[in-house]
């Protein structure tokens, strides 16, 4: 699995492939003719309700304004609507909104929704990853470990342990710290990554 600095850079990664493989993640392999008939008319039903999805989607984000609640009326009405990832990116984007806004407990929320929506595991990765960061703002730390509990693929591990280190350090747990951060530096984080996990243990007074 390719390796990200950021859970942004997945989610566009992530949004990239449904782009490219929409179609070839709804075809499977259909054997006998006399099913063939069948296929057709869910594959048209399907590249059809996708097509619209896509389009509702993309009119309820565009709508949303910064600072403006009035706006988030249709993508909160597709995100709740919609169980699949068009749904998943629209939650994503309005939890987006209530992060900026210091509303954490409406983006939470919105992250639980996304995460319930999802099906893709590299999403629900991105999704788990940013519902932590809030948990953690939130005070929550218990909560926010429990999250990067569903987070799997070494890919991730770098930015979990960056992350678990922190939530960590919130609880008083230096020690738990410093071991999360020695584990993600020694993984396949990124250079950069890996540096700022040095500096935070170097900042450590154990």
């Amino acid at each position: 699995m390719e390796v990200y600095a950021n859970e942004n850079e997945q989610v566009d990664a992530v949004k990239r492939f449904f782009a490219e493989n929409g179609k070839a993640l709804a075809v499977g392999v259909i054997l006998g003719i006399g099913a063939l008939v069948g296929w057709r008319y869910w594959s048209s039903h399907q590249e059809g309700s996708a097509r619209e999805a896509s389009l509702v989607y993309e009119n309820a984000v565009t709508a949303l304004k910064p600072g403006q609640p009035e706006t988030y009326g249709a993508a909160e009405k597709f995100a709740a609507s919609e169980k699949n990832t068009y749904g998943a990116f629209a939650a994503l984007e309005l939890a987006q909104q209530f992060v900026d806004a210091n509303q954490l407990d409406k983006a939470e929320q919105q992250l639980q929704n996304a995460l319930s929506a999802a099906s893709d595991k590299n999403l629900k990765s991105v999704i788990s990853i940013r519902l932590a960061r809030v948990q953690l703002q939130m005070k929550q730390p218990d909560a926010a470990l429990k999250s990067l509990e569903g987070i799997k693929g070494e890919g991730w591990s770098a930015i979990v342990a960056d992350l678990r280190g922190e939530i960590l350090l919130s609880k008083g747990d230096k020690q738990g710290a410093k071991a999360a951060w020695e584990a993600g530096a020694k993984s396949d984080a990124s250079s950069a990554l890996s540096e700022m996990m040095r500096m935070k243990m170097n900042n450590l007074s154990i």
